[in-house]
């Protein structure tokens, strides 16, 4: 591993807000100049009075408003149903970053979506970061538009270079539906799908990869098989840009096969979730077309998540949920 991660201190995820220091040190960093217009980086005294989220626009989220409103109940799961332990806040740069991480559980990835909830709780307004999703499930009904008020947008080039542009931080999962739905003997190993594009764009756009291990979140549903037979005679690639038709032991169903967002409630599995060191990559644009630097940048982030997953692991106090 080339990267190790600072001596993590042990919490339940619940997270101070940054420091007012360091919030006027980064609204005063060149590199991270904020052009939003639909939602400032409001003071406090503006926050009270959020200005309105216009729907379908990811890039304007996290809707204030929502947030705070739905903070009680994710509180609630992030603290008592699932117990997350979550550190190394401490570990981001403070310019504009592109995390890089993975998720588990299937389509309802709770280590993902505690990922973002711990983010807000931690810095409220003050850093926006943007979750990337699916097209499967931005295009699902209420689902979709609710992510879309989280501040989650496509994982194009495009949008994720205008959250860069506008200060704004990115969480990407690179290993997709590959990666949610990995076998569970496979919980707790590092997946990013062998997709290599998350590096270059991060080298065009002048960003540092800040990689984040999580482990738990496989234990809220089990994944037996992957079905990726199954997928290429039913043409889900095609059909759904997926490469996996997973049959899954969950609740209520059972088992099933699962293609679907809304057809499992997560089972209570102890989350635990670390923001390793920041990797800066070479600006020089020559890198961009020089694959061995990018597969070894690649190697470089996947064993750092791999890393930390292993060191969380070490943690488990029980084979399930703990």
């Amino acid at each position: 591993m080339a990267t190790a991660s600072r001596p993590a201190k042990h919490n339940t995820g619940k997270q101070k807000k940054a420091p007012r220091k360091q919030a006027a040190k980064r609204k005063a960093a060149p590199t991270r100049t904020n052009t939003r217009k639909v939602q400032d980086k409001r003071s406090a005294s503006e926050s009270a009075q959020p200005t309105r989220y216009e729907p379908g626009q990811g890039l304007n989220g996290p809707d204030p408003r929502l947030m705070e409103k739905q903070s009680g109940i994710w509180n609630g799961l992030m603290d008592r149903y699932f117990r997350l332990e979550f550190d190394g806040f401490e570990n981001l740069p403070d310019e504009p970053c592109l995390l890089i991480g993975v998720h588990s559980g299937g389509p309802l990835t709770m280590d993902a979506w505690t990922v973002i909830m711990a983010w807000w709780r931690h810095f409220g307004n003050s850093r926006s970061l943007h979750g990337t999703a699916h097209d499967v499930l931005m295009n699902t009904p209420v689902l979709g538009e609710y992510f879309k008020r989280l501040g989650a947008i496509n994982p194009s080039k495009e949008n994720i270079r205008a959250a860069f542009d506008q200060g704004d931080d990115v969480i990407l999962w690179p290993g997709g539906e590959v990666d949610s739905f990995r076998k569970w003997t496979d919980r707790d190993k590092a997946v990013l799908g062998d997709r290599k594009g998350f590096i270059r764009l991060a080298m065009s756009a002048g960003v540092p990869i800040v990689p984040v291990a999580t482990i738990g979140g496989h234990d809220t549903l089990f994944v037996l098989s992957e079905g990726r037979g199954l997928a290429k005679k039913l043409k889900l690639k095609e059909r759904m840009r997926m490469d996996v038709a997973p049959i899954t032991l969950s609740w209520p169903l059972g088992l099933a096969l699962h293609i679907t967002p809304l057809q499992h409630v997560p089972l209570p599995a102890k989350i635990r979730t670390r923001i390793m060191e920041p990797i800066y990559l070479d600006k020089d644009p020559e890198r961009l077309n020089d694959q061995a630097y990018v597969d070894a940048m690649y190697a470089r982030i996947e064993g750092s998540i791999q890393s930390g997953m292993d060191e969380l692991a070490r943690k488990r106090k029980f084979l399930l949920f703990g």
